[in-house]
C-alpha cells in the first residue's frame, strides 16, 4: 500500500511570518492537529498542537506575539505519493513524528498523519495478507504466477 491511499488532500498552511494564535485559531476551526508552515509559498516546517502547548508552557508571551517560524519543526520531514506506508511509518519512527507532509516535486500534495494509518489498519493488514498468499503461492508452483483470486 502507497501513501497515497491514505493521504489527506486538504492541508491547512500558513506563511512563517503570521503569529501562532493565527495557526491555532485555524487548527481549531478546520479540525486539524497540524499546520504546514510555508516559506515563499514552499512548505518549511510544521506546527503541530504539542508545539504549540510547548511554546504556551515556556513563554509568558501571547500567542499573537510568537511567529510559527519561532515553534514549527523544521527541517520539514516528507514523503512522497509512492513511499510505501510501511516506509512512511519507518520515518514517523525514526524522526518521532506522528505526521508527514506528501510533497511531489516540492509541491504539498497532502498529509500523511498515524490517524490515518491507524484508520485504514484493517485495509493494510488486509493488503499484506493478500501480497503474502500470492508470494507462497509464486513460491509454491515455481515460475508460474496465478492472477486469479482465489
Amino acid at each position: 500500500m502507497h501513501v497515497h491511499e491514505l493521504t489527506t488532500t486538504t492541508v491547512v498552511t500558513a506563511p512563517a511570518d503570521s503569529s501562532l494564535e493565527r495557526a491555532v485559531e485555524r487548527m481549531v476551526s478546520e479540525r486539524v492537529g497540524s499546520v504546514i508552515v510555508t516559506r515563499d509559498g514552499d512548505p518549511a516546517g510544521i506546527v503541530t498542537e504539542t508545539d504549540a502547548m510547548r511554546a504556551g508552557a515556556a513563554t509568558d508571551r501571547p500567542f499573537a506575539e510568537i511567529e510559527l517560524q519561532e515553534v514549527a519543526s523544521s527541517p520539514l520531514q516528507t514523503v512522497t505519493p509512492r513511499t510505501t506506508v510501511r516506509a512512511a511509518v519507518r520515518e514517523m519512527q525514526r524522526h518521532d513524528v506522528k505526521k508527514l507532509p506528501v510533497v511531489e516535486q516540492l509541491e504539498l500534495v497532502g498529509i500523511l498523519t498515524l490517524t490515518d494509518i491507524v484508520y485504514a489498519y484493517s485495509d493494510i493488514v488486509s493488503a499484506a495478507t493478500d501480497a503474502a498468499t500470492r508470494r507462497r503461492r509464486w513460491e509454491t508452483d515455481g515460475d508460474r504466477w496465478h492472477l486469479d483470486d482465489d
